[in-house]
C-alpha cells in the first residue's frame, strides 16, 4: 500500500505502554510495519534490532495504531520522537491487517486504509458502518469542502486560494482527517471494545503544491504549517478517542522509490534473461527452520526405534505363551 524512499518516522503520541527511546536512531523503511505490529503486541517473522522501541508493558497494548504517510517532503516540524528513515523500500501494513483479522475475527475491529488523492480505500469490519458517510471520491471531498460545516469555514487558508485544484486537493486531504475524527467520535463505544484497530492514511496533496508552485514558495511554506498543526490537532483527537491508549505515527516521504504497479512482460522482449541468483545461492532460513528440523528428525528417529522393537519382540515371540489367542484356542480345544 505504501512504498517510501528516505523521509521521517515520527511519533506524535503514544501511551504509556508503549515505550520509544529519544535518539536518531535510523530506521529501515521494510521495517516501519514490524514497529507498528511490535506497539500492538503482535509477533513478527524477525527480531527487531532497532534501539528505538523499548519493552513497556506486555498486558496493556494500544488500542489502535493510526499511521499517516505525508508525501512531498523529507520531514514536518511535529512535536514527539522523530527517527531517519534508511534504506527505504515499497512496505505495507497487510501483515498488522491480517494478524488483527486472526486474532479478533468475532469482534470485527476497525481497519481502514485511504489515499484521497488516488480515491484508494480499504474498510474491514466496523469500519463500514462508521464511515459509510465519509468522501472518498475526489468529487465527494470537493463537494464537501463547500459545505457549511467543512474546515473552509475555520482554517487560515493564507496564501492558498478556493479556485485552485491544487490547492482544493490539498485542503480535501485534510476535511478527511477532520471527518474520522468526527465520525468517530459519534461511535465512541468502539474506542472502548476489546479489539484494536487500524488506520492507514496516505497524503500526497502537499507534493501537488510543491510542484504547483515551488518548495520555496509562499504556498508551500503555508501548506506545511497548516498540515502540521491539522496532523497534531487530529493525533490530539484520536488520542482522546481512545482514551490515551493509541500511537499515532507519521511518516514524511520525499518521494516513491518506484510505483508499486504489477510487473508485466512484453511479448517483444527478448528471450535471453539474466538470471536473478548468478552464484546459486541457498534461499535464507528463517528462525522457525531450526524448529521444524528438530521435530522432523526426533520424530523419525522415534519412529524408526520403535518399529526395530516392536519387530525384534514379534520375531522372539513364543505363540504358545506369549500370544493370548493360542492360549484361548488351546484350551477350547481340550474343553472339546
Amino acid at each position: 500500500f505504501l512504498g517510501v524512499c528516505g523521509g521521517e518516522f515520527s511519533i506524535l503520541r503514544a501511551p504509556q505502554s508503549v515505550v520509544f527511546r529519544d535518539g536518531s536512531w535510523p530506521i529501515p523503511g521494510e521495517r516501519i510495519p514490524d514497529v507498528a505490529a511490535l506497539t500492538m503486541g503482535f509477533s513478527v517473522e524477525e527480531d527487531l534490532p532497532w534501539p528505538g522501541l523499548g519493552v513497556g508493558d506486555l498486558f496493556h497494548r494500544p488500542q489502535a495504531t493510526v499511521l499517516v504517510t505525508v508525501k512531498g517532503v523529507d520531514k514536518l516540524p511535529v512535536k514527539g520522537f522523530s527517527y531517519p528513515i534508511e534504506n527505504a523500500v515499497p512496505f505495507s501494513l497487510d501483515s498488522v491487517a491480517n494478524a488483527i483479522h486472526t486474532l479478533f475475527s468475532e469482534e470485527t475491529p476497525v481497519v481502514l486504509q485511504l489515499a484521497p488523492s488516488e480515491e484508494r480505500v480499504y474498510m474491514v469490519g466496523k469500519a463500514n458502518a462508521v464511515f459509510e458517510d465519509l468522501s472518498v471520491t475526489l468529487r465527494q471531498l470537493r463537494n464537501r469542502l463547500f459545505q457549511d460545516s467543512s474546515i473552509l469555514s475555520s482554517l487560515p487558508l493564507n496564501s492558498l486560494s478556493r479556485n485552485n485544484e491544487v490547492d482544493l486537493l490539498f485542503l480535501s486531504e485534510l476535511q478527511v482527517l477532520h471527518d474520522i475524527a468526527s465520525l468517530l467520535s459519534r461511535h465512541k463505544h468502539l474506542a472502548k471494545d476489546h479489539s484494536p484497530d487500524l488506520y492507514s492514511l496516505e497524503l500526497s496533496g502537499l507534493e501537488e503544491v510543491g510542484k504547483r508552485y515551488g518548495e520555496d514558495s509562499q504556498q508551500f511554506k503555508d501548506a506545511s504549517q497548516i498540515l502540521v498543526d491539522s496532523l497534531q490537532k487530529f493525533a490530539d483527537e484520536m488520542f482522546n478517542l481512545y482514551g490515551g491508549n493509541a500511537v499515532v505515527e507519521v511518516v514524511t516521504v520525499k518521494e516513491f522509490n518506484s510505483p508499486l504497479s504489477r510487473k508485466t512482460r512484453s511479448i517483444l522482449q527478448s528471450s535471453q534473461s539474466t538470471k536473478e541468483n548468478p552464484y546459486n545461492l541457498a534461499y535464507p532460513y528463517n528462525y522457525n527452520y531450526s524448529v521444524i528440523f528438530n521435530i522432523v528428525l526426533w520424530m523419525m528417529i522415534g519412529l524408526a526405534l520403535a518399529v526395530i522393537v516392536i519387530s525384534y519382540n514379534l520375531w522372539n515371540m513364543d505363540p504358545g505363551y506369549d500370544s493370548i489367542i493360542y492360549r484361548m484356542t488351546n484350551q477350547k480345544i481340550r474343553m472339546d
